[in-house]
């Protein structure tokens, strides 16, 4: 028995217990006699609805949420590229009009250089050292650090990072 409610235990017991009396009271009765019976002096059988019920109802929650989660997720991604976007345009405005520096009352925004980012030119041409055991998998921290310190391959190189925006609440 793996019911935990304190309830059900005692409803399943009494359904029990009057069941194996109308059996003795009446053995000639058929078991369709027997449910038909039971269902009218138990309230098992509503305690299993109310039970279902109640699991229907959690079930459709949870699809709600799922629907509701991915909304958000979809809007996070949304607002992160628009934030995104608007620091990039700032940045390259900045650069473009060699300002460096930007304060104001609140914040303060530096034009500061970025990291130029691995670019994949052809997977083939990479040397096996920046392969990882297992399944064939592209060491693209280890290739990308091998080429930022001067390293060469013909299957990689690093882009020509755009200058990048810090910026500092007060």
């Amino acid at each position: 028995m793996t019911a935990s409610n304190p309830v059900l235990e005692r409803e399943l017991a009494l359904h029990t217990y009057l069941r194996q009396r109308l059996a003795a009271e009446f053995p000639d009765a058929d078991e369709e006699t027997l449910a038909d019976t039971l269902e009218g002096i138990s309230n098992l059988p509503d305690q299993l609805a109310a039970i279902v019920r109640s699991a229907l109802d959690d079930e459709a929650l949870v699809e709600a949420l799922k629907r509701r989660m991915a909304e958000m997720r979809e809007r996070s991604a949304r607002l992160t590229h628009r934030a995104e976007t608007k620091r990039r345009l700032v940045s390259e405005t900045m650069s473009r009009a060699e300002l460096r520096r930007l304060e104001v009352e609140d914040f303060t925004v530096s034009l500061r250089p970025s990291r130029p980012s691995l670019v994949i030119v052809d997977e083939a041409e990479i040397p096996d050292q920046f392969w990882k055991l297992g399944a064939p998998r592209l060491d693209r921290q280890g290739l990308a650090d091998y080429l930022r310190q001067g390293g060469q391959t013909m299957g990689a190189c690093l882009d020509n990072a755009a200058p990048g925006i810090t910026v500092r609440s007060r």
